[in-house]
Parts: C-alpha cells; structure tokens; sequence
C-alpha cells in the first residue's frame, strides 16, 4: 500500500511540475511577472522532490515508474493542453494542489500506521509545501478591499 501511494505521488508530482512549468512559459497578462516567477519557483520546488521521492521507492524494494505513459495511468493530476488565462492557470493549479495536498496527507498516515519515520517526515515536508503553494495561490485569487483592511490593521 505505502510503494504503491508513493508510485501516485511521484507520477503527481511529475504532472504537477509539468504543468506549473507549462503555466510559467505562457503565463500573459498585468501580473505576468509575479505569476512567471511563481510559477516557476512551484515547478522548481516540486522537481527538486522528485528524485527523493523515487529514491524511497528503491529503499522500499520496489520500482520506481518512469515513462508519460505510466505516470499518466498512476497520477492523479490531470495534464493541460490548453493555455488557459492567468486567473484559470491559478485555479486549475489550486485545484492540482489540493489534490496533491490529500494524497500527501495520505501517505503521511500510512507511512505512519507502517512505522516508516523516514518517509513520514519526506511526506511531511511535501504537506508543508503543498499547504504553502496553496495558501499562495489562494492568495492571488483574492481581491482586496483596503477599506475593510484597513480597518485591521
């Protein structure tokens, strides 16, 4: 159980990554620039993971997948082959994130009820990026009303 839920995580991440490094390349509008280095920073942060990640497969006595094609059957991120607009990127990653942040959760459980501390702790630091990326993205949906903020400040 615990190989087979680390084989989704690490075809998820890979998707994941592909599409927020899609995102970066075609990202266009007035926040170009603070949405191409978001981006890139979340595709850069997910990739630098992944290795580790297939790494604990090995450690585990099992294979870590590697082709589009059997990532594709094993993610559970969906691939984009469109470009859609700044704001629906933000929301489709939020969306992938989210679903990222479950499955990580997940795992983290079943490493856990396994007494496996190193991939436990692995996981954990994926659910604190993931919670950081979503906390981000949610934050660039949001439209401000500075005199509401204001009256919190």
């Amino acid at each position: 159980m615990l190989v087979a839920d680390l084989k989704v995580l690490l075809a998820s991440s890979y998707a994941y990554q592909l599409k927020a490094h899609m995102f970066h390349w075609n990202v266009e509008g007035s926040d170009f620039a603070q949405l191409h280095e978001f981006f890139g920073n979340v595709y850069q942060e997910v990739f630098d993971t992944i290795d580790q990640n297939a790494e604990i497969i090995r450690q585990l006595d099992s294979y870590a997948p590697g082709s589009f094609e059997r990532f594709r059957t094993l993610s559970t991120v969906d691939g984009q082959t469109n470009v859609p607009r700044a704001r629906l990127m933000i929301e489709e990653l939020l969306e992938d994130t989210n679903k990222m942040l479950d499955l990580a959760k997940r795992i983290f459980t079943v490493a856990e009820q396994e007494n496996e501390q190193g991939v436990a702790d692995f996981i954990a630091g994926r659910i604190d990026a993931f919670a950081k990326h979503a906390w981000m993205l949610r934050s660039f949906l949001k439209t401000r009303d500075y005199n509401v903020i204001n009256k919190f400040i």
